[in-house]
């Protein structure tokens, strides 16, 4: 199959002017780091955060230089529910409300299932699945007693499709899923908005260091375009999600990808 190049980045249009947003896992260049600045470009203060200190503060120096006083950086494990908490508690008292959050945090790994071992497991739900929840938890009781808001998470098409080495992965993006349709019912009592994206392939500089590169070709010939997502295309489906165009979609997962059932 022969790619398709990618398209012209597309400028921001203020689709998320004076809202406040929290992106978790934002410190690199995959599909966090590129929806904070996608965020910024359309006009939002943003809360950036990342369990890799050093990382985030760089981020927060780079974007900061283009975006001055629209971004602000705070560490967060999302595995900790006291940073979970704590985090969305900077949010608030740095803007006074918070509109839009994204958790992006995800953790992978490729284990053949018969040699997985329990902590293998156990590490990538918590980041995954369980990170999703405290992190949704807080968003929530943070948004509904402002008027509402919107929760978009980041699922993947794993959670939809088979891959071998990947039963951890996909079990906890399956759950990040069912998980979103839940809360969006439950959220919808507070005027706050749930969904989520299902990415295949974004290509950035870290993804590629772990993934081979058989891997990475397999994945790319999948795809209807025949070529890898950038980073920003992911962020783009983001930005619709979290601004007004998309004011009565909730519990959706949006595939940006040609991979879905």
């Amino acid at each position: 199959m022969t790619g398709v190049e990618s398209p012209a980045y597309v400028p921001g249009h203020g689709l998320l002017r004076g809202r406040t947003a929290v992106v978790t896992a934002a410190a690199g260049t995959g599909i966090g780091g590129a929806t904070a600045r996608r965020f910024l470009e359309e006009g939002a203060r943003v809360l950036i955060s990342d369990a890799h200190p050093r990382r985030l503060k760089e981020h927060e120096t780079a974007l900061g230089r283009e975006f001055p006083g629209a971004v602000t950086a705070v560490p967060c494990d999302v595995t900790d529910a006291d940073q979970v908490r704590d985090l969305f508690d900077a949010a608030v008292a740095a803007h006074g409300r918070l509109d839009v959050v994204v958790n992006n945090a995800g953790l992978g790994g490729t284990s053949d299932l018969v040699d997985m071992t329990d902590e293998q497991w156990s590490r990538v739900l918590d980041v995954t699945l369980n990170g999703t929840f405290r992190c949704i938890r807080a968003a929530l009781r943070a948004m509904r007693g402002t008027g509402g808001g919107v929760i978009v998470n980041n699922a993947s098409v794993v959670g939809w499709r088979a891959q071998a080495g990947q039963a951890h992965y996909a079990a906890a993006k399956a759950g990040v899923m069912a998980l979103t349709r839940c809360a969006a019912i439950e959220a919808a009592a507070y005027g706050v908005r749930v969904n989520a994206v299902a990415p295949s392939l974004a290509m950035h500089p870290h993804l590629a260091k772990v993934t081979s590169a058989e891997l990475l070709a397999e994945l790319t010939e999948r795809e209807a375009y025949g070529r890898y997502a950038e980073p920003w295309e992911v962020a783009n489906v983001i930005v619709f999600l979290a601004s007004g165009y998309s004011s009565y979609m909730t519990g959706e997962v949006v595939a940006v990808s040609s991979q879905h059932p």
